[in-house]
């Protein structure tokens, strides 16, 4: 049986990256044209399921290949902590490295053994760890270098995110061969990047994911079939194109559901069905509620839910005054509630007065789910 070429995990590096030629190469590009180049500081932001974790992970495998070591984080509080842990073989190194700090029970430290390193000494102790471990790998070749990327970066703390910006904007002026790709949702622009105290982060590349123009998803669907021995073609790979509606994790989902599908008779007939295209798609969309509506939903205020499933009474983008209606709410109250929807991603705007929903499918997920979502309140 053959192996499935499409694989819709969360993160997971998909055998094809679809529409993110031009990301990957000015990464590359930035590598190769050393200390300073503009692709080794980057920030990466786009929607849930654009594709963010796989752009860092794809660049982590760039960065190796050229015999780089990489550090992959997450933020969440102790960021900066976490990478001093990682760059010092030993807590013993690190000792001769920093001042031990008493704090009272109002102080702020960050405990590494028996070793407190406060918000202020941080930025300093994260440049020292980070040009131990340069001076290491720069010994073995003046080629390698190391390459931090932190994801989610809009949950970071603002220490942390000081520490880093103060730690790689010194090593980038002392060329040394480093590379920050930091990515996130949208927000990181406003939460962040305008922050006096990170105006260097300001400096990034910005490399906005959108998604994936239908003609590329379309000889993307077409190749990838035909390379597991599988056609598709005509109206199943017409209906397969529009249904990921460019959505980037939609389009493993629907070649996955797809493929899964049609191999089961693929030794018989190696070609895809509409039916076997239209059971794909809907277990692709049932996936899609199943793994981002639902869970997405859930970490919702009862409010935020109550103003979407307003929108979805709307078979095309709803009027904010509309909305305020529905509520029973004056539009400045509703208005709170439309800006967090917008800073989360949830929903983007469509022309003056109008919103419509930026994830695809979730306007059909809250009226298949109203009843559900309708007793919570």
């Amino acid at each position: 049986m053959s192996t499935n070429p499409f694989k819709p995990t969360a993160g997971h590096l998909p055998p094809l990256l679809v529409g993110r030629e031009p990301i990957i190469a000015d990464f590359e590009e930035g590598l190769a044209d050393g200390p300073g180049a503009p692709g080794r500081l980057m920030c990466v932001t786009g929607a849930r399921g654009v594709g963010k974790t796989v752009i860092l992970t794809e660049f982590g495998n760039i960065a190796k290949s050229h015999h780089w070591e990489v550090l992959d984080e997450t933020a969440s509080s102790g960021l900066a902590e976490r990478l001093v842990e990682r760059l010092q073989p030993t807590k013993r190194q690190l000792a001769t490295t920093i001042k031990p700090e008493i704090t009272g029970p109002q102080g702020i430290g960050a405990s590494l053994g028996q070793i407190s390193i406060s918000s202020q000494q941080m930025p300093l102790t994260l440049r020292e760890a980070l040009t131990h471990r340069l001076n290491k790998i720069e010994k073995r070749s003046k080629d390698r270098g190391l390459l931090v990327t932190v994801d989610e970066t809009q949950a970071a703390d603002r220490n942390d995110l000081v520490a880093i910006a103060t730690a790689v904007q010194h090593l980038i002026r002392e060329n040394r061969n480093i590379a920050f790709v930091f990515a996130g949702l949208p927000t990181i622009t406003s939460k962040w990047l305008n922050d006096e105290l990170l105006t260097f982060l300001r400096r990034a590349q910005p490399e906005r994911l959108a998604d994936v123009p239908l003609p590329e998803v379309e000889t993307a669907f077409s190749n990838t079939f035909a390379q597991s021995g599988i056609t598709l073609a005509g109206n199943p790979l017409t209906e397969a194109t529009e249904a990921t509606q460019g959505y980037p994790f939609m389009i493993q989902l629907v070649g996955y559901n797809i493929w899964r599908v049609a191999n089961r008779h693929a030794a018989e007939n190696p070609v895809v069905t509409e039916e076997d295209a239209s059971k794909g798609i809907e277990d692709a969309r049932r996936r899609l509620g199943n793994t981002v509506h639902g869970p997405e939903l859930d970490g919702l205020s009862q409010v935020d839910r109550t103003y979407l499933l307003a929108m979805a009474k709307d078979d095309g983008p709803s009027f904010t005054a509309e909305i305020a209606k529905r509520l029973k709410q004056s539009q400045t109250y509703a208005n709170i509630y439309r800006t967090r929807l917008l800073d989360g991603d949830f929903i983007k705007n469509a022309g003056w007065g109008r919103v419509d929903f930026a994830i695809p499918y979730l306007r059909q997920y809250l009226r298949e789910h109203d009843a559900y979502y309708m007793q919570q309140e």
